[in-house]
């Protein structure tokens, strides 16, 4: 049955409204936890005339959200990284994000369901969804669903709260012509999922309250039980899209703690033993219920995740063994003089140990020792005696298989503290290290690493290395004693210059391939000097002989390891990004993030400037309220003894506490940050807003304001009428709709808004003459610009990852003056030299598969008149049509965002190795800045 809250009795038939009774007028007071002035308010009774306003709401917002979803038709911001973990999943290629899995695992459903193959990489931004047959529009219709559903949650939440209708509907109004969060819905990114997680948590959780705190009689009952398993799931919900998760997490846990402290106080109706019970029954739901929700997400993403991929270089060598293809048989354990043994980093993950026949440009010019990620025959060394082995007449056995007819291995194996050398056995050249600074870093303290020799040179002192076992690095006894495969973690210290074998996040240039550098280090940190032995053989080493493999880690041990590298890599997105911004400017809407831009349109991310500055006014004005309230409260005053006060400071405090938990632990991070981070908040925000207008116009006893509902109503119209209006001006910012100049520099009220007019047209008519709507152009994938060489493009960045691929240009720059018909258009490929001299098609192939080619795109127009002749046009006027999109920021990056030096970045797959066994290529993992991310 449907029934009005007992807080908002519906009005007389003469129209007038009837008022709760005032706190004097109470005639009882509750001896027990019950909260004084608060009714009923279960969402599943409230009047039919409710729903019936909430689904008009709710179509109102389907209506904007699903408005032209299909546009633009081309990679836009984050859909670089979110569209392509969807081709990932598909293909089951293991990746590294910083975010957990759940959002991205629903946007791949979609898209699956929609016929999605895996068959598109997303890899730029621009790139063309059309011509390959993407299904982006269903891809993208989950982020429109959860914003859709941001709608009816935020209705019922103020609701659950205790607001009026008209109350309620405003805040829906709100969220509907809230541009910023419009632009996430309707495009495959992440924040529209996070932030209708956290309103269903918020309006579970406050759902919960309300049960709570009508007292001993409501509690343990079904409905209190389902709104507390539903706040439960939705933490569980929340964390498994974002990490922002644990900020809502962190809400309901601080008002959980306010709620056990009061029931503790209530010694009349609550024993210890009902006092456990509320203890257990929240610990359960709060904390089992979420973690294992969290959990099962990961199991999920790991029954996916099966195959090697760009994001299993982050992990173990016990992780990536649990990989198709990437597992390998049992070694033998024991290693002696003469073992081929391939030697792998433990700590950076960087790989084997490897060299290959190109020289160092500088320094000793030797040959080249790198760290190198793939198995290659390169990484395979013959471990050496500092001597030669004897025959039985005490003669040495000359020659690199010496040791391989030796018949008492067990007097040969390799203990702790013996000198060896490490032969390569792909170039015959060994190992070798001496008082030269490294190529890269020319640090004192660090000589180069080099390979030296020829085949039957007997090699030097500088050849010579010490077993150095780390015991407690080591698994099992002998392990300590003596080299075992994989169990034995070792340093390798040099005999001549007492240095250790190194090895570090640093990368080569392209004349080694962009591999990880190896030096020999004094002093250098214990993690970065240890190695352990992956492979293993020896031709006297037995069928049967003791063998051994990487332990599985198991499912926990998966979980674990990549909460860890999530962790690190997450702290570690630290570079400036060109759309990047710092909390304090976001509850003023400094600035905003360009997300795309094409034929004279543009993506914008920007909010509603009614909407942020209603919600700011509404936490400055609570922060003022409860400052006067202290003071009064310490001077005896006896406000809190009026329920509607009491009310009024714990349900408007409850709002603000969470904007204040999911903004202000951003001032912590260092890592870069975007406006979009402070959507959970915002939602909060607004809430606050719609019960202090609520409290104001129907709630505190204001004379002729309380009685009166039509003054609620008629403020609810005036702002639903303005926020309305401001979303239609700035809307085709959210839709990447036609513009003209005149028109956005009118709304463009603070140089900040950072969005450039420029890009649009005169007048509207003009769109008409290029030809083509944006929903039919299709436009060619182009290649990574190097933007060493091409002119200063200013454009969007993916946001939210590390190492996020650059996001080229889409599509050269069209010159189309308005009086001038394009009756044709002309592309061709160049090669030129370092001089700018155009090569010929022998030239060219002369020169391939020696130098490398860098791509630079320019556009030369050519104007012509009715009889072919050349029309000359000003440079200002070529150069106005631009690319897209432009960046008009001077500036560039955010002064404000620090940059932070990081000894540990993250890693970078390197290339193929040279005259080794190819890997297949294997490209950079993009995690989040929103990572940013993209993407916290």
């Amino acid at each position: 049955m449907a029934r009005s809250s007992s807080a908002k009795p519906p009005p007389t038939k003469g129209g007038t409204y009837t008022p709760p009774k005032s706190t004097n007028q109470v005639e009882k007071r509750h001896d027990d936890y019950t909260s004084e002035g608060v009714g009923d308010n279960d969402i599943f009774l409230l009047p039919l005339s409710d729903y019936h306003v909430m689904l008009v709401m709710t179509i109102l917002g389907a209506i904007v959200r699903l408005f032209r979803i299909y546009q633009p038709t081309s990679v836009v911001f984050d859909e670089v990284h979110f569209g392509g973990f969807a081709t990932k999943y598909i293909k089951g290629k293991f990746f590294m994000d910083v975010h957990p899995p759940l959002a991205k695992l629903l946007i791949t459903l979609f898209g699956w369901l929609a016929g999605f193959k895996g068959d598109f990489d997303f890899k730029e931004i621009g790139k063309d969804y059309l011509e390959p047959g993407v299904p982006y529009v269903a891809m993208r219709l989950f982020p429109a669903i959860c914003g859709i559903l941001l709608v009816p949650t935020m209705f019922l939440t103020l609701k659950a709260v205790g607001c009026r209708t008209a109350t309620a509907a405003l805040g829906a109004a709100f969220i509907i012509f809230e541009n910023g969060l419009l632009t996430q819905a309707r495009l495959i990114l992440l924040d529209s999922p996070l932030v209708v997680a956290t309103a269903f948590t918020a309006l579970a959780f406050s759902s919960f309250t309300n049960q709570h705190e009508q007292g001993p009689s409501k509690a343990f009952d079904a409905s209190w039980w389902f709104w507390l398993v539903m706040t439960g799931l939705g933490m569980g919900i929340t964390v498994s899209i974002k990490w922002v998760g644990l900020f809502t997490i962190a809400w309901v846990g601080f008002l959980t703690l306010v709620q056990l402290w009061v029931l503790l106080g209530d010694t009349k109706t609550v024993t210890m033993r009902i006092f456990a019970k509320h203890f257990l029954a929240r610990a359960f739901c709060l904390i089992i219920i979420p973690i294992t929700f969290y959990m099962a997400m990961f199991s999920i993403h790991f029954l996916c995740l099966v195959n090697p991929g760009d994001g299993d270089g982050f992990m173990s060598s016990e992780f990536q063994a649990t990989l198709n293809n990437k597992g390998m048989q049992d070694v033998p354990v024991d290693v002696a003089f003469g073992s081929r043994v391939t030697i792998r980093h433990v700590n950076t993950q960087g790989g084997y140990l490897h060299s290959h026949p190109l020289m160092y440009p500088t320094g000793s010019q030797q040959q080249q020792v790198t760290l190198y990620p793939h198995k290659d025959d390169n990484n395979i060394f013959l471990l050496e005696n500092q001597t030669q082995p004897l025959d039985a007449n005490g003669e040495a056995i000359n020659g690199t298989n010496a040791w391989d007819d030796l018949k008492n291995i067990g007097e040969n194996y390799i203990k702790d503290g013996d000198v060896i050398r490490l032969y390569h056995l792909a170039t015959h050249r060994r190992l070798h290290s001496h008082d030269v600074r490294p190529p890269v870093t020319e640090a004192d303290w660090q000589n180069e690493v080099s390979a030296y020799g020829y085949e039957g040179f007997a090699g030097d002192a500088n050849d010579l290395f010490r077993i150095e076992i780390i015991k407690k690095q080591s698994l099992g006894s002998i392990a300590k004693e003596r080299l075992r495969t994989i169990q034995t973690k070792f340093r390798l210290v040099h005999v001549m210059t007492g240095c250790v074998l190194f090895s570090h996040k640093v990368k080569l240039p392209e004349w080694a391939s962009e591999q990880q550098e190896v030096t020999c280090a004094k002093g250098g940190t214990l993690p970065n000097s240890l190695w352990y032995i992956e492979s293993n053989g020896h031709p006297q080493l037995a069928n049967d002989a003791e063998k051994v493999n990487y332990v599985n880690p198991g499912f926990f041990g998966k979980f674990w390891e990549l909460q860890k590298v999530m962790w690190r890599t997450n702290a570690g997105l630290v570079e400036s990004h060109a759309w990047d911004s710092r909390p304090q400017s976001w509850p003023i809407l400094r600035r905003g993030i360009n997300f795309w831009g094409k034929d004279h349109r543009q993506i914008y991310l920007m909010g509603n400037p009614i909407v942020w500055y209603t919600s700011t006014l509404a936490v400055v004005v609570y922060a003022l309220f409860k400052g006067i309230a202290v003071l009064r409260w310490q001077r005896s005053c006896n406000d809190y003894s009026n329920a509607t006060f009491k009310r009024f400071d714990y349900e408007i405090g409850t709002s603000v506490l969470g904007w204040a938990l999911h903004y202000f632990p951003f001032f912590l991070m260092q890592r870069q940050l975007f406006l979009h981070h402070y959507f959970p908040a915002l939602f909060f925000a607004v809430m606050a807003f719609c019960q202090i207008f609520d409290f104001a116009t129907a709630r505190f006893p204001i004379p002729g304001v309380r009685e009166n509902p039509i003054v609620n109503k008629a403020g609810v119209i005036t702002l639903l009428t303005i926020s309305a209006i401001v979303f239609a001006l700035y809307s085709p910012l959210a839709y990447g709709n036609a513009w003209t100049k005149a028109e956005c520099n009118r709304v463009k009220l603070f140089s900040t808004w950072d969005w450039d007019c420029n890009t649009f047209l005169e007048t509207y008519d003009a769109y008409s003459g290029l030809g083509a709507n944006p929903s039919q152009i299709s436009q060619t994938p182009q290649p990574a610009v190097d933007n060493k060489k091409q002119p200063p493009a200013n454009q969007p960045v993916a946001g939210n990852k590390q190492d996020a691929p650059e996001a080229g240009i889409s599509g050269a720059p069209k010159f189309e003056p308005q009086s001038q018909r394009v009756i044709g258009r002309e592309e061709r490929i160049e090669y030129r030299d370092q001089d700018g001299n155009i090569l010929n098609e022998e030239q060219v192939k002369a020169l391939e598969g020696k130098v490398e080619f860098k791509t630079r795109y320019e556009t030369r127009t050519r104007v012509i008149d009715a009889n072919g002749n050349e029309v000359e046009v000003p440079l200002e006027d070529l150069g106005a049509a631009g690319v897209a999109p432009p960046h008009p920021d001077v500036e560039g990056a955010n002064q404000e965002t620090k940059k932070v030096a990081r000894d540990d970045p993250v890693p970078k797959e390197a290339s193929s190795s040279k005259d080794g066994e190819k890997e297949a290529e294997r490209s950079v993992p993009k995690p989040a800045s929103e990572g940013n991310e993209a993407t916290v």
